[in-house]
Protein backbone atom coordinates (compact mmCIF):
# COMPACT_ATOMS: atom_id res chain seq x y z
CA UNK A 1 0.00 0.00 0.00
CA UNK A 2 1.25 3.26 -0.79
CA UNK A 3 0.48 6.60 0.83
CA UNK A 4 1.05 10.06 0.35
CA UNK A 5 1.67 12.84 2.47
CA UNK A 6 1.05 16.02 1.14
CA UNK A 7 0.30 19.97 1.89
CA UNK A 8 3.57 19.97 3.56
CA UNK A 9 4.29 23.42 4.20
CA UNK A 10 7.55 23.13 4.73
CA UNK A 11 9.90 19.96 3.73
CA UNK A 12 13.29 19.25 4.86
CA UNK A 13 14.90 16.85 2.79
CA UNK A 14 18.63 17.23 3.32
CA UNK A 15 18.51 15.85 -0.66
CA UNK A 16 18.52 19.86 -1.82
CA UNK A 17 16.93 22.84 -0.52
CA UNK A 18 13.44 23.00 1.27
CA UNK A 19 10.58 22.08 -0.57
CA UNK A 20 7.36 24.47 -0.18
CA UNK A 21 4.08 23.03 -0.31
CA UNK A 22 5.41 19.28 -1.16
CA UNK A 23 3.83 15.97 -0.99
CA UNK A 24 6.43 12.42 -0.33
CA UNK A 25 5.07 9.12 -1.52
CA UNK A 26 5.82 6.45 0.70
CA UNK A 27 5.95 3.15 -0.72
CA UNK A 28 5.85 0.41 2.00
CA UNK A 29 9.06 0.60 3.89
CA UNK A 30 10.91 3.19 1.61
CA UNK A 31 10.16 7.04 -0.34
CA UNK A 32 8.66 6.49 -3.29
CA UNK A 33 8.74 10.02 -4.48
CA UNK A 34 9.26 13.36 -3.15
CA UNK A 35 8.20 16.64 -4.66
CA UNK A 36 5.62 20.24 -5.04
CA UNK A 37 1.97 18.68 -4.18
CA UNK A 38 0.61 19.82 -7.28
CA UNK A 39 2.68 17.03 -9.20
CA UNK A 40 2.13 14.44 -6.65
CA UNK A 41 1.24 10.78 -8.40
CA UNK A 42 -1.98 9.34 -6.96
CA UNK A 43 -1.66 6.77 -3.83
CA UNK A 44 -3.71 4.21 -2.08
CA UNK A 45 -4.13 6.49 1.16
CA UNK A 46 -3.56 10.10 1.49
CA UNK A 47 -2.61 12.28 4.26
CA UNK A 48 -3.20 16.55 4.58
CA UNK A 49 -0.09 17.59 6.38
CA UNK A 50 -2.15 20.69 7.17
CA UNK A 51 0.87 23.12 5.85
CA UNK A 52 2.96 21.49 8.58
CA UNK A 53 6.58 21.17 8.50
CA UNK A 54 8.36 17.25 7.84
CA UNK A 55 11.58 16.13 7.82
CA UNK A 56 13.85 13.28 8.05
CA UNK A 57 13.83 11.48 11.24
CA UNK A 58 16.38 11.89 13.66
CA UNK A 59 19.43 9.99 13.40
CA UNK A 60 20.73 8.96 17.62
CA UNK A 61 24.57 8.18 16.88
CA UNK A 62 25.43 7.78 20.63
CA UNK A 63 23.29 6.28 23.19
CA UNK A 64 23.96 4.08 26.19
CA UNK A 65 20.36 2.73 26.94
CA UNK A 66 21.17 -0.74 28.33
CA UNK A 67 21.88 -0.25 32.16
CA UNK A 68 19.59 -0.46 35.43
CA UNK A 69 19.38 1.96 38.34
CA UNK A 70 19.46 5.68 38.54
CA UNK A 71 22.37 8.62 39.30
CA UNK A 72 20.12 11.31 39.98
CA UNK A 73 22.00 11.83 43.25
CA UNK A 74 24.90 12.76 41.16
CA UNK A 75 23.98 15.24 39.08
CA UNK A 76 22.27 16.93 41.68
CA UNK A 77 26.26 16.96 43.66
CA UNK A 78 27.23 18.30 39.97
CA UNK A 79 24.70 21.38 40.11
CA UNK A 80 26.15 21.92 43.73
CA UNK A 81 29.55 22.37 42.41
CA UNK A 82 31.26 18.92 41.80
CA UNK A 83 32.84 18.22 39.27
CA UNK A 84 32.13 15.53 36.58
CA UNK A 85 35.18 12.87 36.43
CA UNK A 86 33.10 9.65 34.77
CA UNK A 87 33.49 7.86 37.88
CA UNK A 88 30.06 7.30 38.57
CA UNK A 89 30.29 4.40 35.62
CA UNK A 90 31.24 1.65 37.88
CA UNK A 91 27.80 2.90 40.12
CA UNK A 92 25.97 1.75 37.05
CA UNK A 93 27.89 -1.24 36.17
CA UNK A 94 27.01 -2.67 40.15
CA UNK A 95 23.10 -2.40 39.18
CA UNK A 96 23.06 -3.39 36.11
CA UNK A 97 24.81 -6.60 36.60
CA UNK A 98 22.63 -7.13 39.28
CA UNK A 99 19.23 -6.58 37.10
CA UNK A 100 17.74 -9.51 35.21
CA UNK A 101 17.31 -9.27 31.42
CA UNK A 102 14.08 -8.86 31.32
CA UNK A 103 14.44 -5.43 34.02
CA UNK A 104 17.51 -4.27 31.54
CA UNK A 105 15.08 -5.37 28.22
CA UNK A 106 12.15 -3.20 29.36
CA UNK A 107 14.21 -0.47 30.66
CA UNK A 108 15.77 -0.09 27.23
CA UNK A 109 12.63 -0.55 25.17
CA UNK A 110 11.17 2.46 27.12
CA UNK A 111 13.64 4.66 26.70
CA UNK A 112 13.89 3.88 22.86
CA UNK A 113 9.76 4.31 22.60
CA UNK A 114 10.74 8.06 24.52
CA UNK A 115 13.31 8.49 21.99
CA UNK A 116 10.85 7.72 19.15
CA UNK A 117 8.00 10.11 20.58
CA UNK A 118 10.43 12.44 20.13
CA UNK A 119 11.19 11.87 16.19
CA UNK A 120 14.00 9.86 16.72
CA UNK A 121 14.36 6.80 14.19
CA UNK A 122 16.93 5.24 14.18
CA UNK A 123 19.30 5.00 17.47
CA UNK A 124 22.77 3.75 18.67
CA UNK A 125 23.01 1.60 21.26
CA UNK A 126 26.26 0.60 23.51
CA UNK A 127 26.94 -1.59 26.05
CA UNK A 128 29.52 -0.70 28.70
CA UNK A 129 27.77 -1.12 31.73
CA UNK A 130 27.97 -4.78 32.19
CA UNK A 131 32.08 -5.06 31.75
CA UNK A 132 32.37 -8.78 32.54
CA UNK A 133 31.91 -11.46 29.16
CA UNK A 134 28.58 -12.31 30.07
CA UNK A 135 27.20 -9.49 31.14
CA UNK A 136 28.94 -7.43 28.09
CA UNK A 137 26.94 -9.91 25.56
CA UNK A 138 23.76 -10.34 27.04
CA UNK A 139 23.71 -6.47 26.75
CA UNK A 140 24.46 -6.23 23.06
CA UNK A 141 21.88 -9.13 22.85
CA UNK A 142 19.01 -7.02 24.03
CA UNK A 143 20.67 -3.64 22.17
CA UNK A 144 20.34 -5.82 18.77
CA UNK A 145 16.44 -6.55 19.66
CA UNK A 146 15.89 -2.66 19.55
CA UNK A 147 18.34 -1.81 16.92
CA UNK A 148 20.53 -2.83 14.42
CA UNK A 149 23.36 -0.49 15.04
CA UNK A 150 24.96 -2.26 18.38
CA UNK A 151 28.07 -1.29 19.70
CA UNK A 152 30.91 -3.02 22.00
CA UNK A 153 32.17 -0.72 24.55
CA UNK A 154 33.65 -2.99 26.58
CA UNK A 155 36.59 -0.59 27.06
CA UNK A 156 34.18 2.24 28.87
CA UNK A 157 36.23 2.06 32.53
CA UNK A 158 38.57 -0.92 33.93
CA UNK A 159 36.01 -2.48 36.61
CA UNK A 160 37.24 -1.62 40.63
CA UNK A 161 39.77 -3.98 41.64
CA UNK A 162 40.88 -5.41 37.91
CA UNK A 163 44.34 -5.19 36.28
CA UNK A 164 44.31 -2.55 33.58
CA UNK A 165 46.41 -4.42 31.70
CA UNK A 166 44.63 -7.72 32.25
CA UNK A 167 41.53 -6.00 31.55
CA UNK A 168 42.83 -4.75 28.07
CA UNK A 169 43.67 -8.40 27.09
CA UNK A 170 40.21 -9.43 28.41
CA UNK A 171 38.25 -6.95 26.27
CA UNK A 172 40.16 -7.37 22.96
CA UNK A 173 40.02 -11.40 24.00
CA UNK A 174 37.29 -13.35 25.27
CA UNK A 175 34.98 -10.37 25.30
CA UNK A 176 35.55 -9.39 22.08
CA UNK A 177 34.65 -12.80 21.10
CA UNK A 178 31.26 -13.21 22.80
CA UNK A 179 30.54 -10.07 21.68
CA UNK A 180 31.00 -9.12 18.01
CA UNK A 181 28.25 -11.95 16.73
CA UNK A 182 25.72 -9.03 18.26
CA UNK A 183 27.62 -5.88 17.26
CA UNK A 184 28.41 -3.90 14.61
CA UNK A 185 30.88 -1.68 16.37
CA UNK A 186 33.26 -1.08 18.56
CA UNK A 187 34.24 1.74 20.98
CA UNK A 188 36.82 2.98 23.37
CA UNK A 189 36.48 5.31 25.87
CA UNK A 190 39.71 6.91 25.16
CA UNK A 191 40.22 9.67 28.19
CA UNK A 192 42.29 10.09 31.42
CA UNK A 193 40.99 7.85 34.12
CA UNK A 194 39.76 5.07 31.37
CA UNK A 195 42.21 3.72 28.18
CA UNK A 196 44.82 5.56 27.36
CA UNK A 197 46.65 5.88 23.54
CA UNK A 198 48.04 2.65 23.31
CA UNK A 199 45.85 0.90 25.05
CA UNK A 200 42.88 2.29 23.22
CA UNK A 201 44.51 1.06 19.93
CA UNK A 202 44.79 -2.51 20.41
CA UNK A 203 41.49 -2.56 21.81
CA UNK A 204 40.04 -0.81 18.51
CA UNK A 205 42.57 -2.73 15.65
CA UNK A 206 41.78 -6.31 17.68
CA UNK A 207 38.27 -4.64 17.19
CA UNK A 208 38.79 -4.25 13.36
CA UNK A 209 40.37 -7.70 12.52
CA UNK A 210 36.87 -8.89 14.04
CA UNK A 211 34.71 -6.75 11.50
CA UNK A 212 33.59 -4.33 13.45
CA UNK A 213 33.51 -0.60 12.38
CA UNK A 214 35.10 2.02 14.93
CA UNK A 215 34.15 4.93 16.75
CA UNK A 216 35.73 6.51 19.56
CA UNK A 217 34.75 8.90 22.67
CA UNK A 218 37.05 11.49 22.49
CA UNK A 219 38.30 14.31 24.52
CA UNK A 220 35.49 14.71 26.19
CA UNK A 221 37.56 15.88 29.80
CA UNK A 222 40.72 17.15 28.41
CA UNK A 223 42.80 17.21 25.46
CA UNK A 224 44.40 13.68 24.30
CA UNK A 225 45.19 11.26 21.45
CA UNK A 226 41.08 10.00 21.31
CA UNK A 227 40.32 12.66 17.93
CA UNK A 228 43.68 11.81 16.13
CA UNK A 229 43.73 8.13 16.52
CA UNK A 230 40.12 8.32 15.27
CA UNK A 231 41.10 9.47 12.08
CA UNK A 232 44.16 7.37 11.72
CA UNK A 233 42.35 4.43 12.25
CA UNK A 234 39.60 5.23 9.96
CA UNK A 235 36.94 5.28 12.74
CA UNK A 236 33.21 6.36 11.31
CA UNK A 237 33.13 8.70 14.63
CA UNK A 238 35.19 10.58 16.96
CA UNK A 239 32.38 11.68 19.85
CA UNK A 240 32.85 14.58 22.62
CA UNK A 241 35.19 16.74 20.61
CA UNK A 242 35.12 18.81 23.64
CA UNK A 243 38.86 20.02 23.85
CA UNK A 244 40.29 20.47 20.66
CA UNK A 245 43.66 21.83 19.31
CA UNK A 246 44.60 22.71 15.69
CA UNK A 247 46.17 19.50 14.97
CA UNK A 248 42.61 17.86 15.72
CA UNK A 249 40.55 19.83 13.73
CA UNK A 250 42.80 19.74 10.91
CA UNK A 251 42.61 15.80 11.12
CA UNK A 252 39.06 15.90 11.06
CA UNK A 253 39.02 18.04 8.63
CA UNK A 254 40.91 15.82 6.44
CA UNK A 255 39.52 12.64 6.78
CA UNK A 256 35.81 10.88 6.65
CA UNK A 257 35.76 10.35 10.52
CA UNK A 258 32.44 12.37 12.11
CA UNK A 259 32.84 14.76 14.78
CA UNK A 260 29.84 13.49 17.00
CA UNK A 261 29.31 16.56 19.65
CA UNK A 262 27.32 15.40 22.64
CA UNK A 263 25.58 18.86 24.12
CA UNK A 264 23.33 16.90 26.86
CA UNK A 265 26.68 15.76 28.43
CA UNK A 266 28.15 19.53 28.57
CA UNK A 267 24.36 20.50 30.23
CA UNK A 268 24.46 17.46 32.50
CA UNK A 269 27.92 18.08 33.82
CA UNK A 270 28.27 22.38 33.79
CA UNK A 271 31.57 21.54 31.34
CA UNK A 272 32.44 23.92 27.96
CA UNK A 273 30.44 23.03 25.23
CA UNK A 274 31.89 22.41 21.79
CA UNK A 275 33.11 24.81 19.45
CA UNK A 276 30.91 23.31 16.23
CA UNK A 277 31.67 26.75 14.87
CA UNK A 278 35.29 25.96 14.93
CA UNK A 279 34.61 22.87 13.07
CA UNK A 280 32.07 23.18 10.81
CA UNK A 281 33.96 26.58 9.44
CA UNK A 282 37.00 23.74 8.87
CA UNK A 283 34.94 21.64 6.86
CA UNK A 284 34.20 19.14 9.33
CA UNK A 285 31.50 16.83 8.81
CA UNK A 286 29.37 17.52 12.28
CA UNK A 287 26.72 15.17 13.92
CA UNK A 288 24.70 15.65 17.05
CA UNK A 289 23.35 12.92 19.29
CA UNK A 290 22.21 12.71 22.63
CA UNK A 291 24.34 10.61 24.66
CA UNK A 292 21.81 9.36 26.43
CA UNK A 293 22.75 7.36 29.59
CA UNK A 294 22.25 7.27 33.61
CA UNK A 295 24.98 9.47 34.62
CA UNK A 296 26.20 12.50 32.29
CA UNK A 297 23.38 12.98 30.06
CA UNK A 298 19.84 11.12 31.14
CA UNK A 299 18.32 12.50 27.86
CA UNK A 300 16.92 10.89 25.06
CA UNK A 301 15.62 13.98 22.89
CA UNK A 302 17.60 14.96 20.04
CA UNK A 303 14.76 18.14 19.79
CA UNK A 304 16.40 19.49 22.92
CA UNK A 305 20.04 18.94 21.63
CA UNK A 306 18.96 20.67 18.26
CA UNK A 307 18.45 23.63 20.66
CA UNK A 308 21.46 23.58 22.62
CA UNK A 309 23.77 23.11 19.63
CA UNK A 310 21.62 26.76 18.44
CA UNK A 311 22.27 28.59 21.52
CA UNK A 312 25.43 27.49 23.31
CA UNK A 313 27.54 25.92 20.35
CA UNK A 314 27.04 28.73 17.59
CA UNK A 315 25.29 26.06 15.09
CA UNK A 316 22.36 28.07 12.67
CA UNK A 317 19.13 26.11 13.06
CA UNK A 318 19.68 24.41 9.04
CA UNK A 319 23.38 23.37 10.80
CA UNK A 320 21.81 21.81 13.68
CA UNK A 321 19.10 19.76 11.75
CA UNK A 322 21.37 18.21 9.34
CA UNK A 323 23.66 17.26 11.62
CA UNK A 324 20.84 15.45 13.90
CA UNK A 325 19.74 13.88 10.64
CA UNK A 326 22.03 13.06 7.74
CA UNK A 327 25.41 14.28 10.54
CA UNK A 328 23.97 11.07 12.38
CA UNK A 329 23.61 8.71 9.35
CA UNK A 330 27.00 9.68 8.28
CA UNK A 331 28.44 8.94 11.69
CA UNK A 332 26.73 5.36 11.43
CA UNK A 333 27.95 5.29 7.37
CA UNK A 334 24.64 5.01 5.83
CA UNK A 335 23.26 6.78 3.13
CA UNK A 336 19.38 5.34 3.67
CA UNK A 337 18.56 7.41 6.79
CA UNK A 338 18.47 11.24 7.62
CA UNK A 339 17.54 12.02 3.61
CA UNK A 340 14.25 12.23 2.23
CA UNK A 341 14.49 10.98 -1.39
CA UNK A 342 13.37 8.05 -3.86
CA UNK A 343 14.66 4.78 -2.33
CA UNK A 344 15.49 6.28 1.01
CA UNK A 345 13.95 4.12 4.27
CA UNK A 346 10.78 5.77 5.06
CA UNK A 347 11.53 7.88 7.96
CA UNK A 348 9.82 10.44 8.46
CA UNK A 349 8.52 12.83 11.36
CA UNK A 350 5.75 15.86 10.71
CA UNK A 351 6.07 18.75 13.19
CA UNK A 352 3.31 20.38 15.29
CA UNK A 353 4.95 23.97 13.42
CA UNK A 354 5.26 25.78 10.45
CA UNK A 355 9.08 25.13 9.82
CA UNK A 356 12.04 23.20 11.14
CA UNK A 357 13.16 26.20 13.01
CA UNK A 358 10.50 26.22 15.21
CA UNK A 359 12.87 22.65 17.00
CA UNK A 360 15.47 25.68 18.02
CA UNK A 361 12.96 28.77 18.63
CA UNK A 362 10.65 26.92 20.58
CA UNK A 363 12.91 24.75 23.02
CA UNK A 364 11.05 22.46 25.42
CA UNK A 365 8.05 22.61 23.51
CA UNK A 366 6.58 18.58 22.08
CA UNK A 367 6.13 20.07 18.73
CA UNK A 368 6.80 15.77 17.01
CA UNK A 369 2.90 15.59 15.94
CA UNK A 370 3.62 12.48 13.78
CA UNK A 371 6.36 9.90 13.50
CA UNK A 372 6.53 7.03 10.59
CA UNK A 373 9.57 4.49 10.97
CA UNK A 374 9.97 2.09 7.98
CA UNK A 375 6.79 3.72 6.76
CA UNK A 376 4.97 3.05 9.78
CA UNK A 377 3.21 5.76 12.05
CA UNK A 378 3.94 5.05 15.79
CA UNK A 379 1.83 4.97 18.55
CA UNK A 380 1.40 9.14 19.57
CA UNK A 381 -1.57 10.66 20.82
CA UNK A 382 -1.31 13.46 18.18
CA UNK A 383 -0.88 12.38 15.07
CA UNK A 384 -1.72 13.88 11.40
CA UNK A 385 -2.56 10.73 10.54
CA UNK A 386 -6.06 11.58 11.83
CA UNK A 387 -7.02 13.16 8.61
CA UNK A 388 -6.86 11.05 6.00
CA UNK A 389 -8.42 9.85 2.68
CA UNK A 390 -8.95 6.88 1.45
CA UNK A 391 -8.40 3.36 2.54
CA UNK A 392 -8.27 3.52 6.52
Amino acid sequence: MTLLIDNIGELLTNDGPPLIDAAVVVDGERIGWVGPSSSAPAADRRVDAGGAAALPGFVDSHAHLVFAGDRAHEFAARMAGEPYTGGGIRTTVAATRAATDHELRHAAARLVAEARRQGTTTVEIKSGYGLSVDDEARSLRIARELTEETTFLGAHVVPSGVDPAAYVALVQGPMLAACSPYAKWIDVFCERGAFDGDQAREILTAGAKAGLGLRVHANQLGPGPGVRLAVELGAASADHCTHLDDSDVDALAGSATVATLLPGAEFSTRSPYPDARRLLDAGVTVALATDCNPGSSYTSSMPFCIALAVREMRMTPAEAVHAATAGGARALRRDDIGVLRAGARADLIVLDAPSYLHLAYRPGVPLIRTVLHNGVPSDHPATALDRTEGQP
